[in-house]
Order: structure tokens, then C-alpha cells, then sequence
């Protein structure tokens, strides 16, 4: 099956969680990340989901799932331990129209998880289609080593700029030209060197 790719915007959108264990906080921290109103159902939490939820930052409901956790949720992550349980919410959240992962199933998955590469707000997602979750990995760490974590820097420059150039009257064409320039790999090297100035001043 082909997937289609996106990157969705989740701030403010009510995101759900069932479990709480490891790999339930990876998954709430991913959110969390993304600026989503994270619930999390669970009897018991680990210590820094419970964290989250004293500061504020989640909502945890220490109890089993209900239907009616499933109102109003925009995507919801199962991520128990119960594979019947996760089959329930599968079942219930397809029925309501809502997009479901199921950690480690990927027959129950609407949407899968990438190996993802962060640089501020540079994004870089791995997909295999759940074929190999290693591979996606591998290539991630590859990735990792040639994007530094200079292009958080960079990229915040080149956002800055475009603005600015955005906000003036001019020439489409000399603005496009400008901007790519901004992008290429000699305004990198420009970066990298007058980043490397300032650190050694």
C-alpha cells in the first residue's frame, strides 16, 4: 500500500493516548512536541508522563479506556499493553472516523510513525510502510550525520531573511533567485564559517 506523506498540523487538536508505559511516553512526548492537547489513559504512569501531567502539560485520567475518551479525538496512539484491547480501539475509532496507530501493528495503523531527523524546524521523515523499521533507522543516523545541527541555525537565518524579502516591493524573479541563493550550499558554507567566527571570538 502506498502512504501519503504529510506533516499535520496538531497544535491545539485532542490527541489520545491509551498506556503509559516506555513507549507510550515516547509516543506523548513526540505530541507534546508538535504542540497537541495530549490525553493519556492508563492505570499507572511512568515517572515523567506523571511529570507531565503535575506540570500541566498533559492530561492523564489514571483509569482504564472508555468509548468516551474517543470524543472529540482528533488521532488517538495505542500503545498498551492489551492486544485486544487495542483491536477495541482500532474497531471503534475507524467507525468514528478518527486516525488510529497501534504501536507495532502495522495492519491497525491509519498512520505509522517515521524515523524522523530534527534541525529546529527542519524536518526529515523516514517511511518504510512498517516494512522495516530498522532500515528507517539506519537511514535516519545517516541523515543525522549529514544534516548538523548547524541547520537549526541556518534555516531560522534564512526564515528571517525571507521575511524581510517577502515585505519589500521588487521583482519576483530577483526575489526567487535571492531566495535560492539563501538555500544553496555556499550560504551554508557562509553560515558555518561566521558560526565557527563567533565561537572562537
Amino acid at each position: 500500500m502506498l502512504l501519503f506523506p504529510a506533516f499535520l498540523k496538531l497544535a491545539s487538536r485532542r490527541c489520545l493516548v491509551v498506556g503509559a508505559g516506555r513507549v507510550a511516553e515516547e509516543k506523548v512526548e513526540g505530541l507534546l512536541h508538535a504542540q497537541a492537547d495530549v490525553c493519556v489513559v492508563a492505570p499507572s504512569a511512568t515517572r515523567r508522563i506523571r511529570a507531565w501531567a503535575r506540570a500541566g502539560k498533559i492530561r492523564w485520567k489514571a483509569r482504564t479506556f472508555r468509548s468516551s475518551d474517543l470524543v472529540d479525538a482528533f488521532l488517538i496512539v495505542a500503545a498498551s499493553s492489551s492486544p485486544r484491547l487495542h483491536a477495541q480501539i482500532y474497531n471503534q475509532a475507524a467507525r468514528r472516523g478518527i486516525l488510529c496507530n497501534v504501536v507495532d501493528d502495522p495492519e491497525h495503523c491509519d498512520f505509522y510513525y517515521g524515523a524522523i531527523v530534527r534541525r529546529g524546524s527542519l524536518q526529515i521523515a523516514i517511511s518504510t510502510g512498517g516494512l522495516s523499521p530498522a532500515l528507517s533507522q539506519r537511514i535516519r543516523k545517516q541523515l543525522e550525520r549529514e544534516f548538523g545541527p548547524e541547520y537549526e541555525g541556518w534555516l531560522k537565518e534564512i526564515g528571517n531573511i525571507r521575511q524581510q524579502l517577502l515585505a519589500k516591493p521588487g521583482s519576483v524573479a530577483r526575489r526567487k533567485a535571492l531566495l535560492h541563493g539563501l538555500a544553496s550550499e555556499t550560504s551554508l558554507d557562509r553560515f558555518r564559517r561566521k558560526s565557527k567566527g563567533k565561537r572562537s571570538g
